[in-house]
C-alpha cells in the first residue's frame, strides 16, 4: 500500500469499519443481551450510519475527517457508546495538524491520542471488561510496530490481532462496568460487546487499508 495514509485510505479504513459492524450486529446484540438490553448492535449501526455519512459528505483533509466522524458519532443516540467510540475519532483528529497523509509515526501518534481521548472518559482500567479490554492492546500494538520501523500495513494488522485476543480475552473476565456488572459472576463466559466492537472496528481499518496494497 502507499508508504503514508491519505484521506482516500483513511475514507476506505473508515468504511471498512461500518461493513464490518454491519455484518456483525446481530452478534453485537446477543453478546449484550446476557448483561445488558440487547441493543449494542443496533446502536452500533446507527453510530457506523453517521460515520459513513460523515464519510460521503467530508471534503476536506485527514483531520476535518477525522473531526467530522467524531462529531458524527458524539451526536448519536446510544448512551455511552457516542460518546466514547466518538471521542476516539476526535482524539485522533486532536493530534493532526494539516498534514495530507500519515506515516507509521504520525499514525500512532493519532491513534495514541485517540485511546488518551476514550480514556478520560471513562474509568474503566483493563480487565473490567469493557471496550478498553480492546482498544488498549490495539493502540499498544500499533505504537509498538511503528516504533519497530513496520509500514502502515503490517501496524494495522498486528492492532486488529490484538483488538481480536483482547475482546476475546473479555469472556474469562466479570463486568465491572454497565449494566452486565449487576449479573456479576454470570457475565463470566461471554465476550464483552464494546470489546467486540473495537475489534470489528480495527478489523474494518485494516480491510479498508488493504485494497490500497
Amino acid at each position: 500500500m502507499a508508504e503514508r495514509i491519505t484521506v482516500e485510505i483513511m475514507a476506505d479504513m473508515l468504511r471498512g469499519a461500518v461493513s464490518e459492524i454491519r455484518e456483525n450486529h446481530e452478534l453485537l446484540g446477543r453478546l449484550d443481551s446476557v448483561g445488558g438490553d440487547g441493543d449494542h448492535g443496533t446502536t452500533m449501526v446507527r453510530a457506523m450510519g453517521a460515520v459513513e455519512k460523515a464519510v460521503g459528505a467530508a471534503g476536506g483533509g485527514l483531520k476535518a475527517l477525522l473531526h467530522d466522524v467524531g462529531w458524527a458519532v458524539l451526536g448519536a443516540d446510544g448512551g455511552s457508546t457516542g460518546p466514547l467510540f466518538g471521542m476516539l475519532f476526535m482524539g485522533m483528529s486532536d493530534a493532526l495538524g494539516e498534514e495530507e497523509g500519515l506515516d507509521p509515526a504520525l499514525l500512532a501518534a493519532a491513534f495514541r491520542s485517540g485511546l488518551a481521548s476514550v480514556r478520560a472518559q471513562t474509568k474503566a482500567q483493563p480487565g473490567d471488561k469493557t471496550m478498553i479490554d480492546a482498544l488498549v492492546p490495539a493502540v499498544e500494538a500499533l505504537c509498538a510496530a511503528a516504533e519497530g520501523g513496520a509500514e502502515a500495513a503490517e501496524m494495522l494488522r498486528l492492532a486488529a490481532a490484538a483488538a481480536r485476543a483482547g475482546a476475546e480475552a473479555t469472556s474469562a473476565l466479570q463486568a465491572r462496568f454497565g449494566r452486565a456488572r449487576n449479573i456479576k459472576e454470570q457475565s463470566i463466559g461471554t465476550q464483552d460487546p464494546g470489546a467486540t466492537s473495537v475489534s470489528l472496528i480495527f478489523k474494518g481499518f485494516h480491510k479498508g487499508a488493504e485494497q490500497h496494497a
